[in-house]
């Protein structure tokens, strides 16, 4: 029988279930495995260890193998038990795990990259193994040869890589706040477009195959929803972070976006309804409100005897505005912005009090994170972070689902 999907007020938040602790250094990944009462880290100590969780409630390492270079990403596939992890001296080791998550024997050493590698993904349809790294490339290689089928390099870091496997499409995020779409072939590849939107690093990507979007999050605190399917572009702006977006995952059928940011914000934003593009902003050498100059309109002041004015943007309107004419602050969800914001006065006064309720909840993790994974049929998430602590959150009060049956679609 499928769960019912109840409403989701304020007051419900994540349930901490569980604190994994042991690591001797950053814990750079961990990962949930499917239908067990277990997890697999990577961690700058050098570590890969799986916890699976005893009678006692408890989580105790299983497996502990230690590598030759910190651990700083990971890949794992459930059907094939395989795990990739890679490490900063930039190479990838891949693992088999046992059926019994007790034991893991070792495979192969892809040379993968130059440098620290940021992010991996592994297709199983074709073979590959496709990661980024700090020197500044994609490469995909195939797992059966174990040898190196193509590269690209950006003119940034690549921080951070999602990819769909039927269209062989790869979108890598890197340091310069740039998204690049390719399509990978089997020894060569083709730049599709580039995405540009966000003002700082790009540190956190998630694709949804289904309705064909991609979400961004940086370290300018935003979130951005890009339409690739409907070749939109940009479509939507989310801002309710303190602190830089770490990790995030769309829900496809509940439409919740959980983010996670590096001051320990666990934020659930609410997609499932109609929201409004934050405009792009106006440029103008007056205030289109009261036609002051500013400061560097030169003829206008001379003309007029005035001093210019320092520019700003009304974040509904996105005219650029002068302080006098732009007195006020409004949150405004239904455009992304969770907390105050610029606005100019007219437009302060056409939002209602109605139009100030959020349209996301916003929980504290009581951590650093650095990384984030859900196990989405079960409403569990796995955070982890700089404090080497690892914990595992119950979250169907926030996303609306039932650990025992999973999701009902809507």
């Amino acid at each position: 029988m499928a769960a019912e999907i109840h409403s989701r007020p304020q007051s419900s938040r994540p349930v901490l279930l569980s604190k994994v602790e042991g690591h001797q250094d950053v814990v750079s990944a961990a990962l949930l495995i499917p239908k067990e009462d277990g997890v697999i880290t990577a961690s700058e100590d050098r570590t890969i260890r799986v916890w699976l969780k005893r009678d006692s409630g408890q989580y105790w390492p299983s497996i502990y193998h230690t590598m030759s270079s910190p651990c700083s990403a990971m890949a794992y596939h459930h059907d094939s038990r395989r795990i990739f992890v890679g490490q900063d001296n930039g190479a990838i080791m891949e693992f088999h795990i046992s059926e019994d998550f007790n034991k893991m024997n070792f495979v192969k050493t892809y040379p993968a990259h130059q440098n620290r590698v940021s992010a991996i993904t592994f297709c199983l349809a074709s073979e590959w193994v496709i990661s980024t790294g700090h020197d500044k490339c994609i490469s995909w290689m195939c797992t059966r040869s174990g040898s190196m089928l193509g590269r690209h390099y950006f003119t940034s870091w690549a921080s951070c890589l999602q990819y769909d496997h039927e269209t062989r499409h790869a979108f890598v995020g890197d340091y310069s706040g740039q998204i690049t779409l390719l399509k990978l072939e089997q020894n060569t590849c083709s730049v599709i477009t580039t995405l540009k939107g966000h003002e700082g690093s790009i540190t956190s990507l998630w694709w949804d195959p289904a309705q064909r979007l991609l979400f961004s999050g940086a370290s300018d605190h935003s979130i951005i929803m890009w339409d690739i399917g409907g070749r939109k572009g940009r479509t939507l702006l989310l801002q309710g972070h303190h602190d830089k977006v770490q990790a995030i995952c769309y829900i496809q059928l509940t439409r919740q976006l959980v983010s996670c940011s590096a001051d320990g914000g666990i934020a659930v934003w609410n997609m499932d309804i109609s929201r409004e593009e934050a405009p792009q902003w106006l440029e103008s050498d007056s205030c289109q409100k009261c036609e002051q100059p500013f400061f560097w309109n030169i003829k206008q002041m001379w003309d007029t005897k005035t001093l210019g004015l320092r520019q700003h943007h009304c974040r509904k309107c996105g005219q650029a505005v002068c302080g006098k004419c732009s007195t006020k602050r409004s949150s405004y969800p239904i455009m992304g912005f969770e907390f105050q914001v610029r606005v100019c006065d007219s437009c302060f006064e056409s939002i209602k009090d109605e139009d100030r309720t959020s349209l996301a909840t916003f929980h504290e993790g009581k951590h650093n994170i650095s990384h984030m994974s859900m196990d989405i049929s079960r409403g569990l998430m796995v955070t982890c972070g700089s404090d080497r602590i690892v914990k595992i959150w119950d979250m169907t009060p926030v996303v609306g689902c039932s650990l025992a049956t999973g999701f009902s679609s809507r």
